[in-house]
């Protein structure tokens, strides 16, 4: 494991260094007082880890964070810092701990074991769905079955688009470029069959021309980012419904 540490005074950064071998006694460290000489030596070392200052002068531990996690999705963060009202806005920017100082032994400790445990998303609805990453359905936890494939991805669209209704013409557009409505017609009555068999059909409205979803019916990570929940924020890794070429995560919203 290569693990990048950057803090602007060196006292606190040495302490830091000193905890963090104790912990993470086989791991490879690049210590920096220099936030912008850190970026730019770590950017061809593949950090897995970095333990981040965030008030430093040159550029802070937050705007540090933001340019190691567009080089790196994967890179996992954890601040450590003495003010705890930048918790929110870490969080917001995907990083993966915090840390007040000063650090001791214990919390680092806690938070390489968080870092290493799954993140789960607490259901309150019988129906969860998975964003990030690739995109999946799940009914009480077990994966849900559609008959076709485009099934699941006109399903994935609509909860993309949040709720809003969409015209069977966009649809069409979106899954194949051309005109296929009679097979879009099957798509549609496989999603109703799908979801009525797990007594789920109020998730899903279909309306003369359009259909949608109902959002308040489904637990859904992406959504959940969009309301702050830590642990929503947290999983995202960059990666949102990969296995479909239209799907964009529009990060912009949140930030």
């Amino acid at each position: 494991m290569k693990v990048l540490l950057v803090d602007d005074e060196n006292l606190q950064l040495v302490r830091l260094e000193n905890v963090c071998k104790k912990v993470l006694p086989n791991a490879e460290f690049f210590t920096y007082t220099n936030p912008v000489q850190a970026y730019e030596e770590s950017r061809d070392k593949k950090i897995d880890l970095a333990f981040l200052d965030i008030e430093m002068s040159g550029l802070n531990g937050i705007q540090l964070a933001k340019k190691l996690k567009k080089d790196n999705p994967l890179i996992k963060i954890v601040f450590v810092t003495a003010y705890n009202e930048y918790a929110l806005e870490a969080y917001k920017i995907h990083v993966n701990g915090y840390v007040t100082k000063p650090v001791n032994e214990t919390r680092i400790k806690e938070e390489i074991d968080e870092l290493n445990s799954s993140i789960e998303l607490k259901p309150t609805k019988n129906i969860q769905i998975k964003c990030f990453g690739n995109f999946e359905v799940f009914h009480n936890g077990k994966p849900l079955k559609f008959a076709y494939q485009k099934s699941k991805e006109l399903f994935a669209y609509l909860v993309d688009r949040e709720g809003s209704a969409i015209n069977t013409n966009e649809l069409n557009a979106v899954l194949w470029e051309e005109d296929h409505h009679s097979y879009l017609r099957n798509l549609i009555a496989d999603i109703q069959n799908t979801l009525k068999s797990v007594d789920a059909q109020d998730v899903f409205i279909k309306r003369h021309n359009e259909c949608f979803i109902d959002v308040s019916k489904v637990d859904c990570d992406a959504y959940e980012y969009k309301k702050d929940n830590p642990d929503a924020v947290r999983m995202y890794r960059g990666e949102y419904m990969s296995q479909y070429s239209w799907a964009y995560f529009k990060e912009s919203e949140n930030e």
